[in-house]
């Protein structure tokens, strides 16, 4: 046992020194889409602490319902904007991806800057929206930049799509604990305007490192006269009937069932993020254990999100990314039994722990099966409608416990049956696919 620990030591330090080994190796297009993701994620860590000081752990726990619910509408809005507009923008432009990294960083430094004299004033909301919806814009880029700075790797594999999604997974869960402490002095000693003053500067630095960003290829080329992707804009995973409704990605690029089932996968998993962060807030809070229990639980989960996103490169060599999904689904529907028998508040991290890791080894595998199956001169508005729906169910779980008051035993037997169901209904759709490829 004390081998086994050794080597678990050994193998976890080994991938942090990977992990910060490409995010300092500027030569490489990663190391540079790494470095813009280290330096954006510390400044939406500081935001989220400056406006989580100001605008709920400050008031009363039934102003703190109005707000939160506030919250939750601005955070699922910004999709609605993002999806229709930035999408084809991406996939017809050259170089549009770098430009639209570097324009909506420059902006969010603009933004933060008004919001600093802004927080006791209504008019924080409509520049709160803005930040999520720059935010999202970021979001939905990043996943059609990762392709690109693969294919210019001296290794592209089948692993180095899941491999990659993770290490930037990794990173950013480093850059959200080492922003959150000098967020949180800072909230302390100063007050949230000086966290979004010192977050004007990390979003200056972050305009600059995203200059550096690969260009790209002109998507453009990727599209025949009839506007379908040409042979050279897809993989050969990409190859999917022509007759397939084209679902999700609109008129002019076929979905793939693989993205479609791990989508509504995903989906279900975001979507008890959600329920359990909002669930812990409000029970913990209603029962006066609101600061020390529930930060308790947070670490819990960013322990999770840590060992799951370590996890992936290690999985992705004995599992496929479908099987991912499903080990990560059916690890929260036996951690949410457990916790629904056990009962009690200390068995909350550990269902924290287990939702984190699964969510956080979940998306690195999601984000590949979009990678591979999706054409690159769709993937702009795949990842935008895709996000748009992994929001909208984050925010529909997190309604539940908002609205409905829930004993912490029963949210965790919803968290089981949910996680259940969809863990068979996933499997057994992708049995009957894999009888449909190969019927004669």
């Amino acid at each position: 046992m004390p081998g086994r620990g050794r080597e678990a030591s050994a193998r976890i330090a080994r991938q942090l020194r990977d992990a910060l080994a490409a995010l300092l190796d500027q030569r490489t297009p990663f190391g540079r889409l790494a470095l813009t993701q280290v330096v954006l994620t510390a400044g939406d860590t500081l935001l989220t602490v400056s406006l989580a000081g100001s605008l709920f752990f400050s008031v009363s726990p039934n102003e703190a319902h109005k707000k939160v619910i506030l919250y939750l509408l601005l955070t699922m809005a910004p999709f609605a904007v993002v999806a229709p507009l930035l999408g084809p923008i991406i996939d017809r432009s050259r170089g549009a991806r770098r430009a639209t990294v570097v324009m909506s960083t420059a902006c969010r430094a603009a933004v933060c800057l008004i919001m600093a004299g802004d927080l006791q004033s209504t008019l924080l909301f409509p520049e709160a929206f803005t930040m999520l919806v720059l935010s999202k814009v970021y979001l939905v880029t990043k996943g059609s930049l990762v392709p690109l700075v693969v294919a210019a790797s001296e290794r592209p594999g089948g692993n180095e799509l899941a491999s990659a999604n993770a290490r930037l997974g990794l990173l950013s869960s480093l850059a959200t604990l080492a922003a959150s402490i000098p967020a949180v002095g800072v909230l302390e000693l100063f007050g949230g305007a000086w966290v979004l003053r010192l977050d004007v500067v990390v979003f200056v630095v972050g305009t600059v490192v995203a200059l550096r960003l690969p260009l790209g290829r002109s998507s453009r080329a990727g599209w025949d006269e009839q506007g379908r992707p040409t042979a050279e804009s897809t993989t050969a995973g990409d190859a999917w009937d022509e007759e397939t409704p084209m679902g999700a990605l609109g008129p002019r690029a076929n979905t793939h069932p693989e993205v479609i089932l791990a989508l509504s996968a995903m989906s279900i998993l975001r979507g008890l993020v959600g329920f359990l962060t909002f669930l812990l807030a409000f029970s913990l809070q209603s029962h006066g254990k609101a600061s020390g229990w529930y930060g308790l639980m947070l670490a819990g989960s960013v322990a999770g999100a840590l060992v799951g996103v370590m996890a992936v490169p290690r999985v992705r060599k004995v599992l496929s990314e479908p099987a991912m999904l499903a080990v990560s689904i059916w690890s929260v529907a036996l951690a949410g039994a457990l916790a629904a028998f056990v009962g009690g508040i200390v068995i909350q991290a550990l269902l924290a722990f287990v939702i984190g890791m699964a969510s956080a080894a979940s998306k690195p595998a999601f984000d590949a099966l979009v990678q591979r199956y999706v054409p690159t001169a769709a993937q702009g508005r795949a990842f935008a409608r895709f996000e748009t729906r992994l929001q909208l169910v984050w925010v529909l779980g997190a309604f539940l416990p908002v609205v409905i008051k829930l004993p912490l035993t029963g949210g965790d037997t919803v968290i089981a049956a949910v996680a259940a169901v969809t863990g068979l209904s996933y499997l057994t759709s992708r049995r009957a696919l894999r009888h449909r490829w190969v019927a004669p």
